[in-house]
Formats: structure tokens, sequence, C-alpha cells
């Protein structure tokens, strides 16, 4: 078996070391005991800052994506990717051995096609934060809908529902998951949401915006049905540099 954990990163020098780290020793924990090969793929996202050359001196496979994009970020990524199985990991998330031991334990069973995780921000995050990433893990496991900040899914059939594709600037993580719980459906496996060992995440968007801003977006995505994700202007939280 060969995993390829796939990790977009925009300007990420201050927080991508530890995330290649943490990876790093949870792949081997995980992969390396069951003689699983698996590889690290950074794809640079156009960034403007070390990120390309400390992936590289970490020994990641990087590859560059001039558009600033996150799915599209994703999508490179993966198109560079060897293993039958993508992980996908943001920069600022910091996966357990567990975690990864579970996502295991699901592509040895074959009953699933992919899926999804909780998350936990980290001690940091204010209570509104809290509450809201408690709201949709609540949400995420009632419905099958993963989490951008980690999707784990059988590379064929990432391929054959054509990736997280680029019209979304936001939430394609939503349109991914649906359009692998129909093949899922139509291959009689499953899409599912792994709970016992959650992605452990950065706050710091929560800490960099203000409330307003943070439900002003919220706000404007539920009121467009979701039509505002496909606008980056819209998007701004996740390309206008603040980290």
């Amino acid at each position: 078996m060969h995993v390829s954990i796939v990790i977009p990163a925009y300007n990420e020098e201050r927080l991508l070391p530890a995330t290649l780290e943490v990876v790093r020793v949870a792949a081997k924990a995980a992969f390396t005991t069951r003689d699983w090969e698996w590889e690290i793929v950074v794809c640079d996202n156009n960034s403007s800052d070390r990120t390309g050359e400390i992936a590289r001196e970490a020994g990641a496979k990087v590859i560059f994506e001039p558009i600033n994009q996150i799915s599209r970020a994703r999508d490179t990524g993966a198109r560079a990717a060897l293993g039958q199985w993508l992980i996908f990991i943001d920069a600022d998330s910091t996966p357990s051995a567990g975690l990864f031991a579970d996502i295991a334990e699901q592509i040895i069973v074959g009953r699933a096609i992919g899926g999804g995780v909780t998350v936990r921000l980290d001690s940091e995050a204010p209570w509104h934060a809290r509450l809201l990433g408690f709201c949709w893990n609540s949400w995420s496991r009632l419905v099958c809908w993963a989490a951008g900040s980690c999707v784990w899914v059988e590379a064929a059939a990432f391929r054959e529902v054509g990736g997280f594709g680029t019209e979304a600037y936001a939430g394609e993580e939503v349109g991914l998951s649906r359009k692998l719980k129909r093949l899922a459906r139509q291959r009689r496996q499953r899409f599912v949401i792994l709970f016992k060992h959650p992605l452990d995440t950065s706050s710091r968007k929560v800490r960099l915006y203000t409330p307003w801003e943070m439900a002003r977006l919220l706000l404007r995505m539920v009121f467009s049905f979701g039509r505002a994700a496909k606008d980056p202007k819209a998007c701004h939280l996740w390309y206008d540099g603040r980290r």
C-alpha cells in the first residue's frame, strides 16, 4: 500500500515546519509499522515566503501552483501524488498517529471510499469558536461532510469524481463529500467521518478576524445558498495573506 499525504500551503513558513514533523511521526507510527510506503506532497500555492524552501528541506515533494485557490492547490498536489490513497491535511493542522491508524484500518477493511474526521481547535480558541467547532463536528457526523482540514480518499475514486474542482474558493470539501457519497452508494461503499482521534487544528482565523468579519462571511454564504463560495472576493479570509 502507498499513501500520499497532500498539504496545500500558502505563506505557511511559520506553522509548516511543525506540521511536517508531526505528519512524519504519525505516518511512521501508522504506516511504516504496517510496511506501507508513504510520501508527503506539499503544494506551494504561490507563496511569497519560504514555504517551498522549508518543505524541500524537510524532505517533502514540492509542487508549485501559481493560482491562489485552495481547491486548485489540493488538486495540483494530488496529481503529483503516487499513492493509492490520498490524505489531505491543512498546513495549520496536526494529525495524531491514532488518526492515521484509524484511516489505515478503514483502508484495510475496504468498505469505505474515503471520509473525513472531526476537528479540535487549539487551546487559544475563544469560546464562540469552540461552540462553532462543536456545531460543525455534530453536523459533519450527521450528514457525512468532511472538514477540508482533513480528507482521506481512495485516489482512483478522487480522480473519478474530478477532485475538488476549481469552481469554489471556499467550502470545496462539501462539494467533494457529496460527489464521493454518490459514488460510494453506486459502489455499495461508505463515506465515513472518523471521531475517535480528532484532528488538532489552529484557531488562528478566529483570532485574526473579528467576530463580525466571521459572522458576515457566514451569513453571506448562507443567504447566497453557497454562491458566495465561488467569489474569490467574498472568500478573502482564505486569501488576503493574514497569518
